[in-house]
């Protein structure tokens, strides 16, 4: 920080760690004891639209790096922080039906969708901290939201969970949509979570930055 930024309190924004995605399948052991969810398959990066050529690119970039299919989802209902589910979205979804998805939402947001054995989540993290990374390398790093990693309660396939990352924090939150009840949320589940893992993973101390990812895709609930 140089001199007129100290005397001016101003702070510059610093690099995100990627590298803190890896303490996901740690916390995943953590959370699967203290609530009873386990990893739902899917998981999402979300990031500002980029359009024409770049975007062309970035996703043969995406296809190249992960060695797997690409699927164009059509646009969804409105969202909090991005749009609507994409197809086979949700814990019971077959994954490997729709590798990777794209979905773009109303708010100008573009969420790139991996699904991977929901048994195999070091395979599932190793693809977001990769696509993040790409994004990162060519240059779109402050295009970058958020990265979602999806859980669900085996049995109750109404009952979600994601584990919400901050690129620009560098900070994680728990989001748990309430399926009895239009765009509400489990207060108290989300707090529990958030003590679970402190532990783990560098949790957002700062409540007012849990945005709500409503109809995130890889997630089926919170509509």
């Amino acid at each position: 920080m140089g001199l007129l930024d100290s005397i001016l309190g101003r702070s510059r924004p610093v690099r995100p760690d990627l590298d803190r995605l890896f303490g996901l399948p740690a916390a995943a052991i953590t959370l699967q004891a203290g609530t009873g969810f386990v990893p739902a398959g899917s998981g999402s990066v979300c990031f500002a639209a980029v359009e024409g050529g770049a975007f062309a690119r970035l996703k043969g970039e995406v296809r190249d790096l992960l060695d797997v299919e690409v699927v164009e989802a059509p646009p969804e209902r409105d969202g909090g922080a991005g749009g609507g589910a994409g197809p086979g979205a949700g814990p019971d979804a077959s994954p490997g039906s729709y590798p990777v998805t794209y979905t773009s939402d109303a708010y100008g947001y573009t969420w790139i969708t991996v699904r991977r054995p929901a048994e195999d989540l070091i395979t599932l993290v190793n693809d977001l901290h990769a696509v993040n990374a790409l994004l990162e390398e060519a240059g779109f790093g402050p295009n970058l939201l958020c990265s979602l990693t999806a859980f669900h309660a085996p049995g109750e396939a109404a009952r979600e969970l994601a584990l919400v990352y901050l690129y620009k924090r560098g900070t994680f939150y728990p989001f748990a949509p309430r399926a009895d009840r239009a765009e509400t949320r489990d207060n108290a589940l989300e707090l529990q979570v958030r003590g679970l893992l402190a532990g783990d993973l560098a949790m957002e101390p700062d409540m007012e930055r849990w945005f709500p990812v409503w109809g995130a895709p890889g997630l089926v609930t919170g509509r």
